[in-house]
């Protein structure tokens, strides 16, 4: 891990912050001036980890040097520590591209939290350009993809909002990446958002940000995406789920270009270029009343849909000897290598996950493959219960109906197919580099037993948490936070 570099003129401060990030075991680099971090910046062009800095330091100001570490490097997390007399100096540091700033006098282990934060968010987005510079431009040859790869081609120079649609797991977000690549705006930051893995109660402050004070635990004015994407590009994933109070915010924004902070009284200007994804049939959920016709015209300007990768199985071969490939880089083992009678059992999978699954896979065999060379007795349990449950269907059908499907060798799933499924979809989320595989998996499952539970009992709730073995409120709260279907 790169160091942190600590900017201020101040050898207290620089003391104290130092000695609490050695202890958090975080590598720590200071200085008294901005000409002393030009300087580094020049020698060292990898730069820090992150940057905290000083507003008012003899030499120069912290804002001033923001700007200049800014166009070195756009992604680089930069805090700027001031004094509460200096607040409207620190927001307007904002619009340089600060993380966040730090009030002084600062609470030590907050400080050090922000810094982790701080050093997380970059971690995260050095993932993401390593991902991204892995990742080939040709996502497939088959013809579907090749009306997707053209049509990036011919919106490159445009600003227009975008509408991607397709299964989940087909690629959304990398097609939204390579729109943003090839734009105007590819110098600027790219952010994407989840708006179905956010609480609703959250979601605001995550797209608008929020003022300090704005609710209970709001210490500092926080910055949402729209200013963290300003000058870039902003990617709403899973926008069919956006909350419909919200959708009015956000056609405001696509109408204006204006919009407001939680608790805010000033318009902030949002110049961001807006892609956005579903995997739902947004013209039924207009019609359904949960989606604001005029948001959805507002969006659906240029559609883009992506083929499930049952409609390009033709690419299913080329995609796992790269994802074989990517996964092996990423152990830090052999590449292993897959059989042509195994890749043809493969071609035969329906892919409910596509691209997402069939990558999640090529992680699993290259953890738990025995040998080097992948043959079809190894590939992973859904692909064999599977095929099994096609031959039954297939003899069935053969028969006339007569006999019993013929059950697959070893009998029904036992419980470590679906823990072998949980297993490869763990391995798939912790590679990506994502930081909240806890919370994503954890609401995966809990949405499943609740919705199953809720099935048994025909959205009887007192008698599907008692099923559950968990108490009313319990599963109440439940349903909020995951956005269920409220006619459970």
């Amino acid at each position: 891990m790169k160091p942190i570099w600590i900017a201020d003129d101040d050898q207290s401060i620089r003391f104290v912050l130092e000695k609490a990030l050695q202890r958090e075991q975080l590598p720590v680099r200071s200085f008294t001036n901005p000409r002393e971090v030009l300087a580094a910046l020049d020698d060292d062009g990898e730069g820090p980890q992150v940057l905290v800095s000083d507003i008012r330091m003899p030499g120069g100001s912290g804002l001033d040097l923001l700007e200049k570490v800014k166009a070195r490097h756009p992604g680089l997390p930069v805090i700027i520590m001031t004094a509460f007399s200096d607040l409207d100096s620190a927001v307007s540091a904002f619009q340089g591209g600060a993380f966040e700033y730090l009030p002084k006098p600062f609470d030590l282990p907050k400080a050090v939290e922000l810094i982790r934060r701080a050093v997380e968010e970059s971690q995260r987005e050095e993932v993401a350009q390593e991902t991204i510079a892995e990742t080939p431009e040709m996502l497939g040859q088959a013809p579907a993809m090749q009306d997707v790869f053209r049509a990036i081609g011919r919106l490159s120079q445009s600003n227009v909002t975008v509408l991607i649609t397709g299964e989940s797991g087909s690629g959304k977000e990398l097609v939204a990446r390579a729109l943003h690549k090839h734009s105007p705006r590819a110098h600027g930051p790219f952010v994407a958002i989840n708006t179905a893995a956010i609480p609703k109660d959250l979601l605001e402050s995550e797209l608008f940000g929020h003022e300090r004070g704005a609710f209970t635990g709001a210490q500092t004015m926080r910055r949402g995406r729209f200013e963290q994407a300003e000058g870039g590009t902003l990617f709403l994933d899973e926008i069919g789920d956006m909350p419909f109070d919200l959708q009015t915010r956000l056609l405001r924004v696509l109408s204006d270009g204006h919009f407001y902070r939680v608790g805010g009284h000033s318009a902030v200007r949002a110049n961001v270029r807006v892609i956005a994804a579903t995997h739902q049939d947004l013209e039924q959920r207009v019609r359904e009343g949960v989606f604001r016709e005029d948001l959805f015209h507002r969006l659906n300007v240029i559609r883009l849909r992506l083929p499930a990768l049952r409609e390009r199985r033709e690419d299913v071969s080329m995609l796992t000897r790269h994802f074989l490939q990517q996964s092996a880089r990423q152990l830090g083992v052999e590449p292993k290598r897959i059989s042509d009678s195994a890749l043809e059992r493969l071609g035969r999978f329906s892919f409910p996950g596509n691209v997402r699954q069939l990558e999640n896979i090529c992680h699993w065999l290259t953890v738990m493959a025995p040998a080097q060379l992948i043959e079809p007795k190894d590939l992973p349990p859904e692909i064999v219960v599977a095929e099994a449950d096609a031959q039954a269907v297939s003899h069935s059908a053969g028969s006339g109906g007569a006999s019993a499907p013929t059950p697959m060798a070893g009998g029904p799933v036992q419980a470590s197919d679906w823990e072998s499924g949980l297993q490869a979809e763990a391995m798939g989320l912790l590679l990506s580099g994502r930081s909240d595989v806890w919370d994503e998996l954890t609401r995966r499952v809990e949405r499943k037993l609740i919705l199953t539970a809720l099935d048994t009992t025909r959205g009887r709730r007192i008698e599907a948490a008692h099923k559950l073995g968990i108490g009313r409120n319990t599963i109440t709260r439940k349903i909020q936070e995951l956005g269920l279907d409220p006619t459970h």
